[in-house]
């Protein structure tokens, strides 16, 4: 089929308005990111609201993430197909819609309900967004505003618990939900009044079984992912999670490469740059989220501060992301993306050795030092490794190769702050020993659980001799923890960086595969 001339006009020399488009899409994205980031900091404030229960907050934290890793190759087809500004604003409908139900739930099973919804609008707006910047923008300014998006993506995480915090400290907790609705509805107007339509001009017919294959090896890794967290990665649910998403997934291969419009063609993954990109985005991610998820904890349990003080105390990441992230395109010509990437990550390497150094009264500024070389290195990485995934693709698969990029992040996230956190509770249990052995047995296994337990514990027990050092103990073992899980963060990061300088191929070129 020819393409439509005024399409192929627009890829030459990009949209008019492209520049006023490309923040719309950072604040669609941010809405999406923040949305996630702002929940752990909620969490407290919820359960003293609605009274979950350990299973509750778990699935209240993990819904969205479950609904939304499952849904977004088939969200990213479904723009592609029919449209992706008609995707963006549909997803925006939903996404606002639920947080109306999330911000005014009555039980912690219709907050899991919405939270579930909520990630059905994420999953059609967080692919659109960069397809519609690949769409808009020409091929030389492309990656200049991959990057920023890129930037806004990795800073999210920072502006939804700073937001997050600020709003408890004002409102009550169903606030952090209800933030969504008019900026998804003044984002909606401008993409009404500003954005183009796009879509694949040759209208391929849609892949529903290659869909939900994808829905339900996605979502059954993630699932694996977050219950080997909670439950024990050796445990039965765990473990079958796993062999059920690798029936899924290894089918779904194989059934796309049968397909001569598979929705996402294995064969991209011959492509290095596409290969590479992936990897390194999943670990990452991986070690990003799970820091973010760790010093939440440390600066409001170890460190005392409030929801908003430990959000205000993330905020060098957010700045050191969108001020880097912008510059990385211009060092990536200039050095190679090879080695851009792999400067990046080993930036990413020295931030978490600093963090790793982390005792209960460690200065404020000694942090801040690991998280700006984390988020610089972030920064540095994540514009040309987002730009290798969907450069490798042909346009009419923009769609499903930001849903792709997408997909890589929320399953890197998932399994960060599962590994992750497992590492610092079983550094932490390790590191407390017998000290928990002069409590009641109910008592003592609260605060072998969980930080949050010892502190429960200590506030039952009042003015009791023994509450000091009960908590100098449990500080002091959950940092323990916390320096095994950054030390093991950094490891990941170096393992990162030389897959990136063996395997990123030497040229620096790709084209698109065509399908």
């Amino acid at each position: 089929m020819t393409a439509d001339p005024a399409t192929t006009q627009l890829v030459a020399t990009g949209h008019p308005r492209r520049w006023q488009i490309l923040p719309i899409m950072c604040t669609c994205l941010v809405l999406v990111v923040a949305g996630v980031s702002s929940l752990n900091i909620a969490i407290p404030s919820i359960v003293r609201a609605l009274d979950a229960t350990q299973t509750q907050q778990l699935w209240i934290v993990d819904a969205y993430a479950l609904v939304f890793a499952g849904l977004l190759l088939p969200a990213g087809a479904l723009g592609d197909r029919y449209g992706r500004k008609g995707a963006l604003l549909s997803g925006l409908a939903v996404f606002a819609l639920a947080s109306v139900a999330a911000s005014y739930a009555d039980t912690p099973n219709q907050l899991i309900v919405a939270r579930g919804f909520m990630g059905v609008g994420a999953a059609f707006v967080m692919p659109a967004t960069l397809s519609i910047i690949t769409a808009v923008f020409p091929p030389h300014e492309r990656a200049k505003a991959i990057a920023i998006w890129a930037g806004f993506a990795g800073a999210g995480g920072s502006i939804g618990v700073i937001a997050g915090g600020a709003l408890l400290e004002m409102f009550w907790w169903g606030s952090v939900f209800f933030i969504s609705v008019p900026i998804a509805a003044l984002a909606a107007v401008m993409i009404a009044a500003v954005v183009p339509t796009s879509r694949d001009d040759e209208q391929r017919p849609l892949d529903p079984i290659g869909g939900l294959l994808s829905i339900m090896g996605l979502g059954a890794l993630v699932y694996g992912i977050i219950e080997g967290g909670e439950a024990g990665w050796g445990e039965g649910s765990t473990i079958g999670s796993f062999v059920v998403a690798a029936v899924f997934l290894t089918w779904f291969v194989r059934y796309e490469l049968t397909r001569p419009d598979a929705m996402l063609d294995p064969r991209f993954f011959r492509m290095p740059r596409f290969s590479i990109g992936s990897f390194t985005l999943t670990m990452s991610f991986a070690v990003m989220f799970g820091m973010f998820f760790l010093i939440t904890l440390f600066f409001q349990f170890v460190q005392g501060h409030s929801p908003l003080q430990a959000g205000l105390r993330n905020l060098p990441f957010a700045a050191a992301m969108v001020v880097v992230a912008p510059r990385a395109p211009a060092i990536a010509a200039r050095i190679g993306a090879r080695y851009s990437i792999a400067l990046g990550l080993m930036l990413q390497v020295v931030g978490f050795v600093v963090l790793s150094q982390i005792q209960p009264d460690t200065a404020y500024w000694q942090i801040v030092i690991g998280l700006v070389l984390a988020a610089a290195g972030m920064g540095l990485l994540m514009p040309p490794s987002t730009d290798n995934i969907v450069s490798s693709l042909p346009p009419n698969k923009a769609g499903v190769g930001s849903a792709w990029n997408d997909a890589v992040r929320e399953v890197g996230g998932a399994l960060g702050i599962a590994v992750l956190g497992t590492l610092l509770a079983t550094g932490y249990r390790d590191s407390l020993g017998d000290s928990t052995a002069a409590l009641p047995s109910e008592a003592a296994e609260a605060v072998r659980d969980s930080i949050g337990g010892a502190y429960a514990v200590a506030g039952q027990l009042g003015e009791a001799p023994v509450v000091g050092p009960l908590l100098e103990t449990a500080n002091s073992a959950f940092t323990d923890g916390l320096q095994i899980a950054f030390l093991v963060a950094a490891t990941v990061g170096l393992v990162n960086a030389i897959v990136t300088l063996v395997f990123y191929p030497r040229d620096e070129t790709g084209s698109p595969v065509e399908s």
